[in-house]
């Protein structure tokens, strides 16, 4: 994918630390910051769908998985779900 290509990263809310269930971007940092790191523009967008986090390039879903699935704060590096984020919108062309 080339750089400054627009990514969609689309969110559902989710309960933290027995919390009532919001929107919260906490668990999605890390993967911002490895999208931004490939020169990607990423845009935020609020789901319905609880639990869930989407990738979508191109008008087309490329990734998902659950947002508690994803380390909380950080850069990314070290969480294996951002590296697979990662390769799966490098291929998206």
């Amino acid at each position: 994918m080339p750089k400054n290509a627009q990514v969609i990263l689309r969110y559902g809310p989710y309960s933290a630390v027995g919390l009532s269930v919001e929107h919260r971007t906490f668990r999605l940092e890390g993967l911002q910051v490895v999208l931004a790191k490939d020169g990607h523009h990423v845009i935020l967008e609020k789901i319905e769908e609880r639990n869930l986090v989407e990738l979508v390039v191109n008008e087309e879903v490329v990734f998902h998985c659950n947002i508690n699935d994803l380390e909380f704060g950080g850069d990314g590096d070290l969480d294996p779900l951002c590296a697979a984020a990662r390769i799966a919108v490098l291929n998206a062309y």
